[in-house]
């Protein structure tokens, strides 16, 4: 019987690799396996980022503003397209970055389309010039708002996809105090195009609530900091596990261009000086220049001693897992939500 037995086993046929079993536009559009986008941060969008996430099936993409102008950028997708064969993309933040910095942004999006990046994040204010350049080379284009009257004027310049960005996000939420739990339900009633949550996402449970209000995937930024091939300093990623939802905070509000951040030292006292002189760019200049972050991220990680973008997820990042194990834990978890949720249709009388 044993050896009958054997036989039986052995004519089974091997099982098909399982696939992800959510498709959206979001996975359609881009050919990814994951209903994921890691989203654009400064000093983290390296190559080496971008990456990791495409590798693990979602959307890797390469922080523009990061590199050292037009030809450093070039190098860096260039870079790239040596660790992965998987779609990537390249943000595009039109914001500025201090007092006296000019942005080559003519340039950025020419090296973009000569090296054939198939899609774009843009992001900060009036897009309208960079979109139509961008889509006259075909190329696919996510733009990121905080508001739905900004995601409606995106549709209008003839972006893909915009990507709704709640007041618990990373970086800047604009100065309108709007949750996702908003946005995101207006969104899904008044956009005609897809759209994306973002802005403290970072699990399985909250694709799944983002998907049913009508989202066609996440856009994370700060989850995938706390990843084993995030480029930062070690501290860094400790630090975002040890703090919880309560530890950000909001710095250059009287400049009108907020900015959510971990509760450093440093952070609290950009605050101390805004509260004194508001609209004073030069007084707290020097404490939350990029380049003071840049150290901190790549030598020192000396956390307390910089202010940099960090979202309310930090309350639900746990771990630094691999890029591969979280969006596959991601994935599962919103597919599990997804099927349970069935359980509580019944049928009509």
């Amino acid at each position: 019987s044993k050896a009958t037995v054997s036989v039986l086993n052995c004519a089974r046929p091997r099982p098909t690799p399982r696939t992800m079993p959510i498709q959206t536009a979001l996975t359609k559009a881009l050919g990814i396996q994951y209903p994921i986008v890691q989203g654009g941060m400064h000093w983290v969008g390296f190559a080496e980022m971008a990456a990791a996430v495409s590798n693990a099936g979602g959307l890797g993409i390469i922080t523009a503003l990061t590199m050292p102008g037009p030809e450093g950028l070039r190098k860096e997708i260039r870079k790239c397209k040596t660790m992965t064969d998987k779609p990537f993309g390249v943000n595009v933040t039109l914001l500025p970055l201090g007092p006296g910095k000019k942005v080559d942004f003519a340039g950025i999006v020419k090296v973009i389309i000569e090296e054939g990046i198939k899609v774009v994040e843009t992001a900060g204010r009036n897009p309208e010039k960079v979109i139509k350049s961008l889509k006259a080379a075909g190329i696919y284009v996510i733009h990121k708002c905080v508001a739905v009257r900004h995601a409606l004027t995106a549709q209008r310049l003839g972006a893909d996809m915009v990507s709704v960005d709640g007041f618990e996000c990373a970086g800047h939420p604009g100065e309108e105090d709007v949750g996702n739990w908003i946005l995101l339900a207006k969104a899904g009633k008044k956009l005609t195009i897809p759209f994306i949550a973002s802005g403290g996402c970072g699990t399985g449970s909250q694709l799944a609530a983002a998907m049913a209000m009508g989202a066609s995937g996440i856009n994370c930024g700060t989850r995938f900091m706390a990843t084993k091939e995030a480029p930062v300093h070690d501290n860094v990623k400790q630090a975002l596990v040890n703090a919880d939802e309560r530890q950000t905070t909001l710095v250059l509000r009287s400049l009108k261009n907020t900015e959510r951040v971990l509760k450093t030292k440093t952070a609290v006292k950009v605050r101390e000086i805004e509260a004194v002189q508001p609209g004073d760019i030069g007084a707290i200049y020097p404490l939350v220049k990029g380049d003071r972050y840049r150290k901190v991220f790549q030598e020192t990680g000396d956390v307390e001693d910089c202010v940099f973008s960090c979202g309310q997820v930090i309350g639900l990042i746990e771990d630094i897992p691999s890029c591969a194990e979280l969006c596959k834990r991601i994935a599962d978890e919103a597919e599990e939500r997804l099927r349970s949720l069935q359980s509580h249709i019944v049928a009509k009388l």
